[in-house]
C-alpha cells in the first residue's frame, strides 16, 4: 500500500501486458475497501430482468434497499427475473427488500436470538417477537423505528424480520436465484428463505454456510479474534451455519470458461426461464 505495483496480465485474446497499479495507503485505523457498485440491472431478454446486488451496507440498509426498488421499477413489465446474489458478503437488513421484492405478501423471515435464548423454546415463542417488516425511505425517520424496538433492545429479545408487501409484480412466479460459494450472511438468507417459500429456483454453487452474528477483538500482531454472538434461524428454524444452501440446479464455476466470456449460471438461469415462460 501506498506505492506503485507493475503487474503482467494476459487478456481473453492472448495478450500479455504490463500495467501499473497504485494502492492509496489507508488513513488511520479504518478498514479499507472499494466498495462494488452495490445494485445494477439490464434486460437480458425483453421479457426477462436481471438484477445484480453485490452487498448490503448498513444496518438498516436504507440506500441500498431504495436502490433495489429503483432498479426493479426501472426493468418496468418484465416477465422473469435474475437475480444475482454470486460473491455477495451479506451485511444488515437491507436484504429484507430483496426479500421483499420476491413476493408480494408479508411472511415471516427470521431471527437471531442471543445465548439468552439458548434453551428458550423458540417454536412456541417466535409468534410474539417484534417484527421488522419495513424498512423506511429515508433515514430522517430511522429514530421512529429506535423507539419501536427500544423495548425489544433492552429486554434482547429477538426481533423477527417480516416481508414489507409490497405487492405483486409482474415477474412474480418466474425468478431466479444465482449463488455461489461466496454467497453468505444476508445473501444467505435471502436464499434460505426463497427457497423455503418456493419463490425462485437456486442455481450455481453451495452457498458458503456463514450466518453466525460475530463480534471482534484484537489479539495483537494485527490479528482479530472474531467470535459468534448469536445464532440465526428461519421462520421453520432452520439454521445454516456449517450447512451451505445446495441449489436447485448446480453449476460449478469454471475459470477456464469464463476466461472465454461465458456465464455458464446465467445461461442456464436464461434458458430456465425461457422455458417457463414460453
Amino acid at each position: 500500500m501506498g506505492s506503485a505495483s507493475s503487474l503482467e496480465v494476459v487478456t481473453n485474446a492472448g495478450i500479455k501486458q504490463t500495467i501499473s497499479a497504485v494502492v492509496a495507503a489507508p488513513k488511520g485505523k479504518k478498514l479499507q475497501f472499494i466498495e462494488p457498485t452495490l445494485v445494477q440491472s439490464r434486460r437480458l431478454r425483453p421479457e426477462i430482468g436481471y438484477l445484480k446486488v453485490a452487498m448490503f451496507p448498513g444496518m438498516l440498509g436504507v440506500d441500498v434497499a431504495n436502490a433495489m426498488s429503483a432498479a426493479v421499477k426501472d426493468l418496468r413489465d418484465i416477465k422473469g427475473l435474475v437475480v444475482d446474489l454470486r460473491g455477495n458478503t451479506g451485511g444488515g437488513a437491507g436484504a429484507l427488500r430483496l426479500m421483499s421484492l420476491l413476493t408480494p405478501e408479508k411472511i415471516p423471515v427470521g431471527f437471531s436470538p442471543n445465548k439468552r435464548w439458548a434453551e428458550r423454546d423458540l417454536q412456541a415463542e417466535k409468534a410474539g417477537f417484534p417484527r421488522l417488516n419495513r424498512i423506511p425511505e429515508g433515514k430522517n425517520t430511522l429514530w421512529l423505528l429506535a423507539l419501536k424496538f427500544l423495548p425489544a433492545l433492552v429486554s434482547k429479545s429477538p426481533i423477527l424480520l417480516e416481508t414489507e408487501g409490497l405487492g405483486a409484480k409482474s415477474y412474480h412466479g418466474d425468478i431466479v436465484l444465482l449463488v455461489d460459494r461466496h454467497t453468505a450472511s444476508a445473501a444467505e438468507m435471502v436464499s434460505v428463505f426463497a427457497k423455503e417459500n418456493r419463490l425462485a429456483t437456486i442455481i450455481g454453487e453451495k452457498t458458503a454456510g456463514r450466518l453466525l452474528s460475530a463480534t471482534s477483538v484484537k489479539v495483537g500482531h494485527g490479528f482479530r479474534l472474531a467470535l459468534p454472538t448469536g445464532a440465526y434461524y428461519t421462520w421453520n428454524l432452520t439454521a445454516l451455519e456449517g450447512t451451505p444452501l445446495e441449489p436447485d440446479v448446480v453449476s460449478e464455476f469454471d475459470w477456464k470458461v469464463r476466461q472465454g466470456g461465458e456465464d455458464v449460471a446465467l445461461d442456464h438461469a436464461i434458458a430456465h426461464l425461457s422455458r417457463n415462460l414460453n
